[in-house]
């Protein structure tokens, strides 16, 4: 296991190391609730990790979509790469200011697109910080543009259809939601207007915060282990990871990739979309 974890998620000491490889692009990931009202590009402009480029999960998406942040056509995302100087055969290593929120959607996006040399910066920028490492406000300069090869791996993603579906067969395959117990059980309103409360019905509910260290790194195999277990979830059995926009469902699909489980699927519009008053799904509360 420990190969498969090194493989998703490097250290600060190791980025430390190499952050001036040529091979290497470190993105800042950051994004936020609309409800925290904070700016993550001027966050970024402000500190971010020396080298660093900052990927904009809102622009970096279907612009043709009313749901927010969607995967974008693999055309688009190829275009902004190319942009960014980012090409095939680069590594991506991305981070967060949160410590480990955003960037595992970073992650997932690229491994939607086929990039699979990719991995989450354990701790993200809280954790840098923490260990006194540098930051700098200079923006960075895009690179000379590069060619990227993008192509969508379906398998990876999921939409209401596909999750329609799946309640309506037999299939092994378990829906793993990664908001707060609280909305799960429909007992707190969406942070989003217009959204029923509860969840998928049949879907097992895994906190995202639960999957993380005090410092934002995620926690070890044996921790994680023993909660997907407490939650009913078998790590070895198929996953989508579901939450309420598309980006911690992707902290869940990060830590089942830990745990060797590595083509756990996100369904893109999560509960914005599931949860519409017009979405015609059903829906159930409580803890089950």
């Amino acid at each position: 296991m420990a190969d498969i974890a090194a493989k998703f998620l490097v250290e600060t000491s190791w980025l430390a190391e190499r952050m001036d490889a040529p091979d290497i692009i470190i993105l800042d990931g950051s994004l936020h609730l609309p409800t925290t009202k904070r700016n993550a590009y001027a966050e970024y402009k402000a500190e971010h990790i020396p080298g660093a480029m900052f990927f904009d999960i809102e622009d970096i998406a279907d612009e043709k979509s009313s749901l927010p942040h969607m995967l974008p056509s693999a055309a688009k995302f190829a275009s902004r790469m190319r942009k960014m100087g980012i090409g095939d055969g680069m590594r991506i290593i991305a981070y967060d200011s949160e410590g480990l929120y955003s960037a595992a959607r970073v992650w997932w996006m690229f491994r939607a697109m086929g990039h699979r040399d990719v991995a989450v910066l354990d701790g993200g920028l809280k954790k840098w910080k923490a260990e006194g490492r540098p930051v700098t406000d200079d923006v960075t300069q895009l690179r000379t543009p590069r060619h990227f090869t993008a192509r969508l791996h379906g398998e990876l993603v999921r939409d209401k259809d596909d999750v329609m579906a799946l309640l309506a067969s037999k299939t092994t395959t378990q829906i793993v939601d990664a908001r707060a117990p609280a909305r799960f059980k429909g007992e707190a309103a969406e942070p989003r207007a217009g959204l029923r409360a509860g969840h998928i019905p049949g879907a097992k509910n895994v906190h995202y915060a639960t999957l993380l260290n005090a410092d934002g790194s995620m926690k070890s195999e044996a921790d994680l282990a023993a909660l997907f277990k407490a939650a009913g979830v078998d790590v070895a059995k198929p996953v989508v990871a579901s939450c309420g926009s598309g980006v911690t469902a992707g902290v869940v699909a990060l830590a089942l990739a830990k745990l060797g489980q590595t083509n756990a699927a996100v369904y893109d519009g999560s509960w914005t979309e599931w949860g519409m008053e017009t979405a015609g799904t059903p829906i159930a509360t409580g803890a089950k």
